[in-house]
């Protein structure tokens, strides 16, 4: 099987909807390849100062197999949500498709700096989201195990 690594920075969030209107806002982000589930999702820490406009710039690393950059089939998906004691509060996310980020990069020279509208539901809603990304090379499993073990990255 062949895969490649993905890198997601996620940089800011700007002048998203304010959905705690008495305490400020911390918000942070959920970020998942092709819908899967918790377990597949990693998160940025709480920003806790930028409220309508959070920063985090915090890097997540995924393993994709091949098949994801393609096809349209598998997204990416950044779902973002305020922190708050009585359960976390949604805010808004970003779908896009991995294969058009790939072959975006690669005509960029593998990487990218991009900027989505934060959608609610099938609207668009208020803010926009940014991030830079980067696609390592293909790999086959043997060789991406060994690297696994040197660099320390986790396959998910």
């Amino acid at each position: 099987m062949e895969c490649r690594k993905f890198e997601i920075t996620l940089i800011s969030a700007n002048e998203l909807e304010d959905v705690r209107h008495i305490c400020r806002m911390k918000v942070h982000a959920r970020v998942s390849i092709g819908g899967g589930g918790p377990e597949g999702e990693k998160r940025t820490p709480t920003d806790k100062h930028g409220e309508t406009n959070p920063a985090w710039n915090f890097t997540m690393r995924f393993t994709v197999g091949e098949s994801v950059v393609e096809n349209y089939n598998t997204m990416l998906v950044v779902k973002l949500y305020c922190k708050r004691k009585l359960g976390d509060r949604y805010v808004g996310e970003v779908h896009t498709p991995m294969k058009e980020l790939f072959d975006f990069s690669r005509a960029t020279g593998g990487s990218a700096v991009m900027s989505f509208p934060v959608q609610k539901g099938c609207v668009v809603s208020q803010g926009m989201l940014r991030f830079s990304y980067r696609f390592g090379e293909k790999v086959s499993i043997d060789k991406l195990l060994l690297a696994e073990s040197v660099s320390g990255w986790s396959l998910c």
